[in-house]
This record gives structure tokens, C-alpha cells and sequence, in this order.
């Protein structure tokens, strides 16, 4: 009887693909990666310039790869059914020659499946491939390129910043958004200017809210709102039109259509988890991972819910369409849906269009319908998912936009009072939903924040002539804002947008530099927003001196793109690596014999109580060998180390089931089948965060001695000068007041040492 043998990454995708498939097939999971690079060495071979990697077995991986060794033996063929992705490739490729199974004389093949499935699994059985070296030598590149990049320039900052800080190709490519954003903040000079505006009513009044409506000097020659530089301006104009006649000169209405988003790429449904349902990015693609691998819905058994999370295409197969179709038809009605099927562009050069957007793999399975059987992250996820598809596959949203110039006409002040002056002109304006459409369904979010894209407001009927009654002029103030501060949704927004990073790689850049202590999260309204600290300056100021070139976002942002080349099989990865690694430690020689020790200020910035998005931490002065010393009872959530698929170590459990990731002075036992199916999650590792966190881990365990636990140490002492500043605190918005320190001067909060708050 032949026998198929089936290699998948996780245990949960094996148990769901055996429910599947029945006898004839043997499926075994691969734990993630079998082998990697070592960690106490740098395992790449740059004497020659050919930059060979130097792999060997992930600790604890030797006796599941003699199990599969066993199992070939047996096996008519053998399926390499892996992640769909440039990862997946290199796992297969790894699995291949560790076991030897080529040597064997085995058959061989390369599988993919987007959806745990029945029909999609079958359908990709009979479509068998081989492996794609192409894709295998770009994920070999960008895994060099990482490696070199944090082993060579990391042990820089070890000795002229901190012990415990590291460097990354692409992680210290957003810390310096981070950085530059905030230091545009704080350069950044106000502009006062005044507004006349006026609350008025349908005449007569008939304290009926729906009459009352909101406009604006308008100014029609620049076609915006009339700006004045001086309060006193704006005063003498509400003056004039005291007593003034207001009435409807001009109404414009026109209907437009609101068309509804794409279904879920990876970036944007990290962008929406953050903004809706609060998640970091990791914990995001953690749960995403679960509902794709399977899920037990009871007597249905363990079901793949959603088709693969690490995708940058917006294309949906036919098939999900029409069933989507069907769904809409039955529980909104024929109304909804569009004449066929909507079609979106790819969202970005260089996205691989052989995947489909994130979906459910049934959209006919209501997230109401399995909500016992998920976990509440799990329902929460699945629903948004679910939701974003159905909306993307109905009608246009109708919307009527309308326009109204009123004209104020100023009362003479001569003896003819039945007359009246020149008409000052403001405008109104609002909309209505004609017919709903998608948004019967869903609204997209802004920002940071979770607050849905709402309509302006509808205006109160109105017609040409209409005399109208004025309950409310006033002068308003106002500043000009400074560009916001990133939250966890909109870094991941400019890093795609700056092309930095892949999708796949937003999760594991953002804990790091939130780990590492570079950055801090406060809350600003309902926001959490992204602060450096002093750390992270120095970190991101030093690289940014002595490596222009590396931590430039146009050349990361390049660089992904030759990546991709690589991947199409249009160029060679050695010459690419060789044209990075060279220029880099020509400046790194340079940089070791002129750059001398920087010293840290201790952090003034600290995190709220409850800590970075919920993690509790404060950092201070650092303590010991292993960085930024937690507050007590601090802890880290998040899910995996930053090693990844790489190298797995056992995580702690949090309260929420998620492992929690502790740098190590040295390589732990790999992690157990149980936790790593947990830790099949959106924390690929296609970074550098696996570098510069491995090499910190390495040179600790051979240089540092340990050093008992001691608190942060406090600020020193400030004298006041006395002169205060125009500015407010970044943190309680008190006057700031003039310091001398040790570090020179600063301006500091008037509410010390209450408030710590601080501006240089």
C-alpha cells in the first residue's frame, strides 16, 4: 500500500490536515526551522566574499529529523508542505537537507496550501511543484544580510552606548522614524490663527436641534476657510456683523459613491487589530496563525477558519466570491450586492500575486455561529476578518454630499437701516447615507484610534432664500498641530508605506524596539503612542552618524526591492550581500577608532502605571549585563522571542496564555511540540531582530558577570534658573521652568518631582 509523507510546520496544522486526508498519508510537523545559524559565532563565511552560511541543527530538532529520516524510508513519496511564503521555502529546503531525503532516491515534491481545507488541501496534493531555489536564496540573503549586519555593528553600540543594545538592518531603520517624528514634534513652532464661526437655525428657531447646523467664514477666492493671523481681526468682524441678516444664498448637492475597502492584507488587518481591537501586532498575527492552522468547532472537527495571514495580494478566488455573494444575498438582501464581483489592485509594488487576500475560508460560517468555540481574541479576530471580507464583496455605500453658501449682510449704520452692506460669505456643509451598502456591514478605522470613519452630518432642509437665525458668532483660536506621534497602527502604515520591512516582519520590529527599551508607549487621549527614550536616541543617533547609508529609509526600502529579485530569479544574492557588506565595515573600522563613550542620561520618560500597552514597565538606569532593568513586577507580553522559526526557547505562560520571551545568556532547550504550535505565529523571521537579539544573548554569555538587581537609579539633582519657558509639559501640560543639571540644561516640569516631564 503506498504511503504519502506529509512535512507541515505546526501540530495543529498536521492534526487538522490527518483529519483530512485518513490512511495512506502520514503527516509529521517540523516544529519550524531544523537548522539555522549558530549563535555564539557569526556562521557566515566572509574571508572568501562568498558568504556561505554555515548551518547547523537547531538544538532538540536531531531526533524529529531522524524520525523523518525513518518515516522517508517507508514513504512511496514525500510532500514538503510548508508556509507559502519565502520562509516556508527555506524550512522545506532546510527539511530536505538535514534528513538527506534527495539522497535517498525519495520522490520529493513541494506543496502549498492558503487554506486549511479539505478542497484546498486535495487540490494542491494533485498539483505537486519543486522547490523554488530562487525564493529559498532570498530568504539565505536577507537571513545573511541580518546576520552580518547585527554581529558586526551591535558589539559598537555594546561598548561606546550600553551593555545590552544592539543593532538592526531594518529594526533601527524604524527606530529612526520613531526618533525623527519626535524630534519633528519638538521642534515644531505653532501658528496661531482665528476663525469666524456661526451657529444658526432654520427661521423661525423652533429650539428644534436638528435646525441647528455649523458654518464658516468662507474664503471663496483660496477655497477654504478664512484665516486670521490676529484675535483682533477676527473680533472687529464679529462686531461688524452684530444685527447682521443671514440667509441661504446657494445650495450644491451631489451624490457620490463610497466604495468599500479590500479585504485584509497583512499590514492592514495589523493596522485594524491595533485600532479596533487594541492588539500589538504580534499578538495579531499569533491568533491569525491559530484560525488559519484549525480551530475545534466540536463535531465539525479542527477547521483552518481564515486562508493564510502573511500576504500582500488583495485578490480573492472566484469560489469565494460567488459564496460570498450568496451570504450577502441572504442576509441583507439582492440590494447589496454589486453587479459582479469587485476587483482590487494590488496594493503595492512588488506584492506576490499568487496569494489571496485574508479571508475566511467559508464565508458562509457566521462568526455568531462558532463563537463558543473560539477563544475571545480568536472570535474577535475571526469576526473582524469576516466582516472586512463580506463588506469588501457589497455594494457602494450612496452618499449625498451638500454645500450651503450663506451670505451675512451687515446692518448700515447710517439712518437708511432698511438698507444693508456688502454680504460676508460662510458655508456650510454635511452629508446623509442615501443607501448604506458596505456599511450596512463595516467602517474602517482612522489612525491610531478606533473610532470608525463617520459622517460629517446632515444638514436641516433648507432652500434658496431661506432666512436664517443667528444663535451663536464667535472668534475661535487655533494652532497649528505638529505631525502625531506613531501608534502601533500607524508605524506599521509608514513602514509600508516608506517600504521598509515586509508585512511579515511589522510584528517582530515593533516588540523589539519596544523591548529593547528604545521605545516607550503612552497613552495620549485613547491612544498609545510611541516615545523614544534617551536609549533609543542614542542608539538611533549613533547609527545615523557613522552608518548614513544603512539607516537611510530609501536605501532599506531599495534593498527590499533587490530582495525581491532575488526571489524572481533576476539577481544573484552573493554580489547583493557583497555590495552591503562591504561599504559597512568600512564605516564600522571608522567608527571604532573616532567614536568615544556616549554616555545615557537617566530616562525622565517614564511609562504610565500599567505600563507599555499593558506590559507594566518602567525602565530606568540600566542594571547588569542584559540592558534596561524592569520595574518590579514588571513583565513582558507579546508571544515568541524574536528568534522565531529560528531558534525556539521555552516561554513562560502570561495570564493570557501567550509566551513570554526572556533573553537568555545562553541557548535554551528547544521548545516543546506544544508550544510550538502557539509559537507559529506572525513573528517571521524574515529581520534582523533575530540578529541583534541572538548576538546580545551570545557576547552577555561570554563578557558579562553577573551584578546583583538594584532599581533604577534617580535623576540627579537640578538647580532652577528661574526663566520659564512659553512651553507646556509633554505630560501633565504644566508651565516649564528652566534647569541646570548635570548633562547641562534642560527645561523642566514646574510640577517636580511629581511630574518628571522634560524637554531639552
Amino acid at each position: 500500500m503506498s504511503n504519502t509523507l506529509i512535512i507541515v510546520e505546526s501540530p495543529a496544522k498536521a492534526k487538522t490536515i490527518t483529519r483530512y486526508l485518513g490512511p495512506g498519508y502520514t503527516v509529521r510537523a517540523s516544529m519550524g526551522h531544523v537548522r539555522d545559524l549558530p549563535v555564539r559565532v557569526l556562521g557566515v563565511e566572509v574571508e572568501n566574499g562568498t558568504f556561505e552560511p554555515q548551518y547547523e541543527t537547531v538544538k532538540g530538532r536531531g531526533k524529529l529529523i531522524g524520525e523523518i529520516r525513518t518515516l522517508a524510508r517507508e514513504a512511496t513519496s514525500i510532500l514538503l508542505a510548508t508556509d507559502p511564503d519565502r520562509e516556508g521555502e527555506a524550512i522545506a529546503w532546510h527539511i530536505l537537507a538535514a534528513a538527506g531525503l534527495s539522497r535517498a532516491g525519495n520522490k520529493v515534491s513541494r506543496v502549498e496550501f492558503h487554506e486549511i481545507t479539505e478542497k484546498a488541501i486535495k487540490a494542491a496534493l494533485a498539483n505537486p511543484r519543486q522547490l523554488d531555489m530562487n525564493l529559498v536564496n532570498a530568504q539565505q540573503a536577507r537571513r545573511v544580510l541580518d546576520r552580518l549586519v547585527g554581529y558586526k555593528i551591535s558589539p559598537l553600540l555594546w561598548h561606546k552606548v550600553q551593555k545590552g543594545t544592539s543593532a538592526g538592518r531594518v529594526q533601527s531603520v524604524a527606530l529612526r522614524v520613531v526618533v525623527e517624528r519626535e524630534r519633528a514634534i519638538e521642534t515644531f513652532v505653532p501658528r496661531e490663527f482665528w476663525t469666524v464661526e456661526a451657529d444658526l437655525a432654520r427661521s423661525p428657531f423652533s429650539k428644534n436641534k436638528a435646525d441647528v447646523f455649523h458654518a464658516v467664514l468662507w474664503d471663496a477666492k483660496e477655497k477654504k476657510k478664512a484665516e486670521f493671523e490676529k484675535g483682533d481681526q477676527a473680533q472687529d468682524l464679529v462686531e461688524v456683523l452684530e444685527g447682521a441678516r443671514w440667509s441661504v444664498a446657494n445650495i450644491a448637492r451631489k451624490e457620490v459613491p463610497r466604495r468599500p475597502s479590500p479585504p485584509f492584507i497583512t499590514s492592514t488587518l495589523q493596522q485594524e487589530a491595533a485600532r479596533k481591537l487594541h492588539y500589538k501586532t504580534q499578538d495579531t498575527m499569533k491568533i491569525a496563525q491559530q484560525l488559519y492552522e484549525g480551530v475545534s468547532l466540536g463535531a465539525e472537527g479542527s477547521q483552518g477558519l481564515i486562508t493564510y495571514m502573511r500576504t500582500d495580494s488583495t485578490q480573492v478566488a472566484a469560489e469565494a466570491q460567488m459564496a460570498a455573494r450568496e451570504v450577502i444575498k441572504e442576509l441583507y438582501g439582492p440590494q447589496f450586492l454589486p453587479d459582479r464581483p469587485p476587483f482590487y489592485a494590488k496594493k503595492a509594488k512588488g506584492a506576490q500575486e499568487a496569494h489571496e487576500a485574508i479571508r475566511p475560508t467559508r464565508p458562509a460560517r457566521e462568526p455568531d455561529q462558532i463563537k463558543g468555540w473560539l477563544t475571545p481574541q480568536q472570535f474577535q479576530l475571526y469576526r473582524l476578518i469576516w466582516r472586512r471580507f463580506i463588506a469588501s464583496q457589497m455594494a457602494p455605500a450612496r452618499i449625498e454630499q451638500t454645500t450651503v453658501d450663506i451670505e451675512a449682510r451687515p446692518r448700515p449704520t447710517g439712518r437708511l437701516d432698511s438698507q444693508v452692506g456688502a454680504p460676508y460669505l460662510f458655508r456650510a456643509s454635511g452629508e446623509r447615507v442615501i443607501f448604506p451598502g458596505f456599511l450596512q456591514v463595516y467602517r474602517e478605522g482612522r489612525g491610531d484610534s478606533e473610532d470608525e470613519e463617520e459622517d460629517t452630518g446632515s444638514l436641516p432642509p433648507l432652500d434658496v432664500g431661506n432666512l436664517l437665525d443667528l444663535l451663536k458668532l464667535l472668534a475661535e483660536q487655533h494652532f497649528t498641530e505638529p505631525p502625531p506621534r506613531f501608534g502601533e497602527a500607524s508605524l506599521v502604515k509608514a513602514l509600508e508605506e516608506l517600504g521598509v520591512g515586509r508585512p511579515s516582519t511589522y510584528a517582530t520590529i515593533l516588540s523589539t524596539i519596544r523591548d529593547r527599551g528604545y521605545v516607550i508607549e503612552q497613552k495620549e487621549g485613547r491612544e498609545r503612542k510611541f516615545h523614544p527614550t534617551e536609549l533609543g536616541r542614542a542608539v538611533n543617533d549613533l547609527l545615523v552618524a557613522r552608518f548614513p547609508e544603512l539607516l537611510d529609509v530609501q536605501f532599506t526600502a531599495r534593498l527590499e526591492e533587490e530582495l525581491d529579485e532575488v526571489a524572481d530569479g533576476k539577481r544573484q544574492w552573493t554580489p547583493l550581500v557583497a555590495s552591503v557588506y562591504g561599504p559597512m565595515m568600512e564605516q564600522l573600522k571608522k567608527a571604532q577608532r573616532e567614536v568615544t563613550k556616549i554616555e545615557v542620561p537617566p530616562e525622565t520618560l517614564q511609562s504610565e502605571p500599567g505600563g507599555s500597552a499593558g506590559t507594566g514597565r518602567s525602565y530606568g538606569r540600566k542594571s547588569g549585563s542584559t540592558g534596561w532593568k524592569r520595574s518590579p513586577g514588571a513583565t513582558a507580553t507579546g508571544g515568541e522571542s524574536p528568534t522565531s522559526k529560528y531558534t525556539r526557547r521555552p516561554a513562560a505562560q502570561s495570564a493570557s496564555g501567550e509566551g513570554t520571551a526572556k533573553p537568555a545568556p545562553k541557548r535554551r532547550p528547544a521548545a516543546t511540540a506544544q508550544s510550538r504550535s502557539r509559537n507559529t505565529n506572525g513573528s517571521n523571521n524574515n529581520d534582523n531582530n533575530v540578529e541583534e537579539s541572538s548576538w546580545s544573548n551570545s557576547f552577555a554569555s561570554r563578557t558579562a558577570k553577573p551584578t546583583p538587581a538594584r532599581t533604577p537609579a534617580a535623576a540627579p539633582a537640578a538647580t532652577t534658573t528661574g526663566t520659564t519657558a512659553e512651553m507646556t509639559c509633554p505630560l501633565c501640560q504644566k508651565p516649564m521652568v528652566q534647569r541646570k543639571g548635570p548633562y547641562g540644561d534642560f527645561w523642566g516640569c514646574t510640577g517636580y518631582p511629581n511630574c518628571r516631564g522634560t524637554r531639552k
